[in-house]
Protein backbone atom coordinates (compact mmCIF):
# COMPACT_ATOMS: atom_id res chain seq x y z
CA UNK A 1 0.00 0.00 0.00
CA UNK A 2 1.37 3.22 -0.83
CA UNK A 3 1.89 6.08 1.87
CA UNK A 4 -1.19 8.21 3.12
CA UNK A 5 1.00 11.34 2.87
CA UNK A 6 1.67 13.16 -0.07
CA UNK A 7 5.58 13.85 -0.98
CA UNK A 8 5.04 17.71 0.83
CA UNK A 9 3.38 16.13 3.56
CA UNK A 10 5.85 13.52 4.39
CA UNK A 11 8.39 16.69 4.14
CA UNK A 12 6.63 18.81 6.27
CA UNK A 13 6.97 16.01 8.91
CA UNK A 14 11.14 15.32 8.50
CA UNK A 15 11.33 19.26 8.70
CA UNK A 16 8.93 19.53 11.64
CA UNK A 17 11.10 16.79 13.07
CA UNK A 18 14.32 18.21 12.04
CA UNK A 19 13.45 21.93 13.63
CA UNK A 20 12.44 19.80 16.82
CA UNK A 21 16.20 18.10 17.14
CA UNK A 22 18.11 21.27 16.11
CA UNK A 23 17.83 22.02 19.61
CA UNK A 24 18.36 18.75 21.96
CA UNK A 25 20.28 15.96 21.51
CA UNK A 26 17.18 13.64 21.53
CA UNK A 27 15.95 11.78 18.56
CA UNK A 28 12.43 11.75 16.61
CA UNK A 29 11.05 9.49 14.58
CA UNK A 30 7.69 8.99 13.11
CA UNK A 31 6.36 4.90 11.86
CA UNK A 32 4.00 4.47 9.54
CA UNK A 33 1.76 1.49 8.70
CA UNK A 34 -1.56 0.18 7.19
CA UNK A 35 -3.06 -1.62 10.38
CA UNK A 36 -1.85 -2.23 13.83
CA UNK A 37 -0.60 -6.12 13.82
CA UNK A 38 -1.16 -6.28 17.52
CA UNK A 39 -4.11 -6.02 19.91
CA UNK A 40 -2.41 -2.76 21.40
CA UNK A 41 -0.63 -0.31 19.75
CA UNK A 42 1.98 0.63 22.39
CA UNK A 43 3.23 -2.92 22.15
CA UNK A 44 3.57 -2.73 18.21
CA UNK A 45 5.40 1.02 19.15
CA UNK A 46 8.04 -0.75 21.32
CA UNK A 47 8.42 -3.45 18.70
CA UNK A 48 9.02 -1.07 16.34
CA UNK A 49 11.40 1.50 18.71
CA UNK A 50 13.80 -1.62 19.10
CA UNK A 51 13.24 -2.70 15.11
CA UNK A 52 14.67 0.61 14.36
CA UNK A 53 17.27 0.35 16.56
CA UNK A 54 15.86 3.69 18.71
CA UNK A 55 17.08 2.08 22.15
CA UNK A 56 20.98 2.21 20.75
CA UNK A 57 21.01 5.87 21.11
CA UNK A 58 24.11 7.87 23.57
CA UNK A 59 21.56 9.29 26.09
CA UNK A 60 18.43 7.25 25.66
CA UNK A 61 16.18 10.01 24.97
CA UNK A 62 14.64 8.52 21.53
CA UNK A 63 11.09 9.38 21.22
CA UNK A 64 8.86 7.20 18.31
CA UNK A 65 5.49 8.60 16.98
CA UNK A 66 3.64 5.18 15.94
CA UNK A 67 0.46 5.49 13.51
CA UNK A 68 -1.63 2.58 12.02
CA UNK A 69 -3.30 4.95 9.54
CA UNK A 70 -6.30 2.14 8.43
CA UNK A 71 -6.65 0.92 11.70
CA UNK A 72 -6.59 3.80 13.30
CA UNK A 73 -4.61 3.43 16.20
CA UNK A 74 -1.82 5.46 17.87
CA UNK A 75 1.13 5.06 19.99
CA UNK A 76 3.98 7.47 21.30
CA UNK A 77 6.89 6.20 23.49
CA UNK A 78 9.90 7.51 24.69
CA UNK A 79 13.34 5.54 26.14
CA UNK A 80 14.17 5.15 29.18
CA UNK A 81 16.28 9.08 29.80
CA UNK A 82 13.19 10.27 28.17
CA UNK A 83 10.49 8.75 30.07
CA UNK A 84 12.38 9.71 33.62
CA UNK A 85 12.63 13.17 32.61
CA UNK A 86 9.49 14.40 31.76
CA UNK A 87 6.23 14.88 33.80
CA UNK A 88 4.50 11.68 34.74
CA UNK A 89 1.27 13.10 32.47
CA UNK A 90 3.62 14.33 29.63
CA UNK A 91 2.86 11.38 27.24
CA UNK A 92 -0.61 11.18 27.74
CA UNK A 93 -0.97 15.13 27.38
CA UNK A 94 0.86 14.81 24.04
CA UNK A 95 -0.89 11.78 22.79
CA UNK A 96 -4.45 14.06 23.51
CA UNK A 97 -3.06 16.93 22.19
CA UNK A 98 -2.04 14.87 18.71
CA UNK A 99 -5.88 13.31 18.79
CA UNK A 100 -7.33 16.04 18.90
CA UNK A 101 -6.32 16.99 16.04
CA UNK A 102 -7.12 13.63 14.55
CA UNK A 103 -10.36 13.44 15.31
CA UNK A 104 -10.55 16.18 12.68
CA UNK A 105 -8.97 14.04 10.11
CA UNK A 106 -5.63 16.84 10.28
CA UNK A 107 -3.11 13.58 10.62
CA UNK A 108 0.03 15.69 9.79
CA UNK A 109 -0.64 18.66 11.97
CA UNK A 110 -1.24 16.13 14.68
CA UNK A 111 2.25 14.57 14.50
CA UNK A 112 3.51 17.80 13.38
CA UNK A 113 2.31 19.36 17.26
CA UNK A 114 3.51 16.32 18.69
CA UNK A 115 6.56 16.32 17.56
CA UNK A 116 7.37 20.00 18.92
CA UNK A 117 5.91 19.46 21.97
CA UNK A 118 8.41 16.20 22.57
CA UNK A 119 10.89 18.73 20.75
CA UNK A 120 10.89 21.33 23.58
CA UNK A 121 10.83 18.62 26.07
CA UNK A 122 14.23 17.20 24.50
CA UNK A 123 15.61 20.49 24.58
CA UNK A 124 14.82 21.13 28.09
CA UNK A 125 16.44 17.78 29.58
CA UNK A 126 18.85 17.03 26.59
CA UNK A 127 20.41 20.23 25.71
CA UNK A 128 21.80 20.36 22.42
CA UNK A 129 26.08 19.97 22.97
CA UNK A 130 27.93 21.11 19.46
CA UNK A 131 30.77 19.08 20.93
CA UNK A 132 29.13 15.73 21.26
CA UNK A 133 26.01 15.87 19.64
CA UNK A 134 25.51 14.48 16.35
CA UNK A 135 21.87 12.70 13.90
CA UNK A 136 22.36 9.51 15.54
CA UNK A 137 18.54 7.97 14.02
CA UNK A 138 17.25 8.52 10.18
CA UNK A 139 14.87 11.42 9.95
CA UNK A 140 12.90 10.38 7.34
CA UNK A 141 9.13 8.76 7.94
CA UNK A 142 10.05 4.91 8.28
CA UNK A 143 7.06 2.64 6.63
CA UNK A 144 5.93 -0.96 7.90
CA UNK A 145 2.87 -3.36 6.81
CA UNK A 146 3.17 -3.23 3.56
CA UNK A 147 3.45 0.67 3.19
CA UNK A 148 6.65 2.38 1.50
CA UNK A 149 7.09 6.17 0.58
Amino acid sequence: MPSPLTPAQNESLVAAIRQAEITTSGEIRVHLEDTCPTPEPLDRAAQVFAELGMHRTAQRNGVLFYLAWQSRQFAVIGDSAINSAVPDDFWEMTKEEILAQFRNEHYVEGLAKGIKLVGEQLQRYFPYDKTTDENELDDAISFGGGMSA
